[in-house]
């Protein structure tokens, strides 16, 4: 059967919602999904954020969900029963600039299934942003999700047109990947996120006579991990993200809820983990990049080695070490500071500048932008102390998210 494009468009967007690597925010706003084009949250388009915090548009589909490979965790894999469709190359040009030029979008998510092989896959989705650089003058986003297994040659091309690229490592162990993706190799897809860096590392340097090579994927790149398909723990998982943004550079490590699919493998657990757990490690990653935590100090404080779901794990590790607290607002240095649960990096800087006019006190911060409604069991000031809050046995109780009554039918 001959299918429109608008009917490719619906099964492809639909298929690439898995992929969260290029941080959609899930908006149901002006769903087209019953009906339209160009909504915010249906048809392909998501949203994306800069470095700066703004909120952009992007065309999020696959090329393809037709696969060669047999990924048990993947609902388009070769096995899979799914709805299949395919666009040609033109295709995606043709939507992209569409989409571009009714402003409903600022730029292109693309990935796919691999068709053929490898390279023959990787070589099509160059040739979609090869087109829209060159033959169009296309100056929006692109991101395209590498193959691993492709050459060199085509994720160097890749490189040249992308903004960014991403390799996805999928799980967070290489005896989940091997027993759960067999035609996939861990070393191999950590061979192709090197070559990346190094690529991008070469990208901005001088030759002799002082020329620039060509930009190569200036935006970085990104990977995404699984999280509730094996039997990792939260600890893997961090220790995995942290060895991945040392080693490789990354920008970021997303973090994607493993869902159940159709006809699944006996191999994949029958209940997908909760939404909460992915948020958790969001929080958890953003205090190893730019709060100064390791993993042992964030996951230490259960014995499972996964973190706390009802409370935040910065609030959890300082419950965990009260020895450490109250902290002296007007005393502490920025590393101490950080630690304060309610106390972002903003706040923490803002603290910083305004205490140098003369000592901070309760009112102040309220007015910085702390969170004292935490804050307040953690920190003393001129006109405040937590007196005996700070070592209260309920005090974990007075954050944590309050019991539902669950319904029995």
């Amino acid at each position: 059967m001959r299918r429109t494009l608008q009917e490719k468009l619906a099964i492809l967007a639909d298929a690439a919602k898995y992929d969260a690597s290029c941080a959609s925010s899930g908006t149901t706003r002006r769903d087209s999904r019953d009906g339209g084009l160009g909504s915010a949250g249906g048809s392909g388009i998501c949203h994306a954020y800069t470095p700066d915090g703004r909120c952009i548009s992007l065309l999020k589909i696959l090329m393809t969900n037709f696969c060669i490979y047999d990924c048990a965790y993947c609902i388009n894999r070769v096995s899979s029963g799914v709805e299949r469709a395919r666009f040609s190359p033109e295709e995606v040009v043709t939507l992209t600039l569409e989409f571009y030029r009714r402003n409903y979008i600022e730029g292109l998510f693309l990935s796919s299934g691999i068709i053929r092989s490898p390279d023959d896959t990787m070589e099509d989705m160059v040739r979609i942003a090869r087109t829209l650089r060159r033959d169009h003058g296309f100056k929006g986003y692109i991101h395209l999700k590498a193959i691993p297994e492709a050459s060199q040659d085509m994720i160097d091309a890749a490189g040249l047109y992308a903004d960014r690229l991403s390799v996805n490592i999928e799980l967070p162990r290489d005896s989940s990947t091997r027993a759960l993706a067999p035609q996939k190799k861990p070393e191999t897809i950590r061979a192709a996120m090197a070559a990346v860096r190094l690529k991008r590392q070469e990208s901005r340097e001088k030759s002799h006579t002082g020329k620039r090579a060509a930009r190569f994927a200036p935006a970085g790149q990104s990977t995404q991990m699984i999280v509730g398909a094996d039997s990792a723990n939260d600890r893997d998982i961090l220790t995995t993200a942290t060895r991945l943004y040392t080693g490789y550079k990354l920008k970021r490590v997303y973090y994607s809820a493993f869902s159940p699919i159709p006809d699944a493998s006996v191999a994949l657990p029958l209940v997908k983990p909760p939404l909460m757990r992915e948020h958790r490690l969001y929080q958890a990653d953003w205090l190893l990049r730019f709060y100064g935590f390791d993993v042992e100090e964030i996951t230490s404080t259960a014995p499972s080695g996964d973190l706390d779901l009802d409370v935040d794990p910065k609030l959890a590790w300082a419950i965990a070490n009260r020895g450490l607290f109250p902290v002296d607002i007007n005393r502490a240095g920025r590393n101490t500071l950080l630690r304060v649960p309610g106390f972002g990096t903003r706040t923490v800087s803002r603290i910083l500048t305004a205490r140098r006019s003369g000592a901070l006190r309760y009112g102040d911060l309220i007015r910085i932008g702390a969170r004292m409604g935490v804050a307040k069991s953690f920190v003393t000031m001129p006109d405040w102390s937590p007196g005996a809050l700070t070592d209260r046995d309920d005090l974990r109780a007075r954050f944590a998210t309050p019991p539902k009554q669950l319904s029995l039918f």
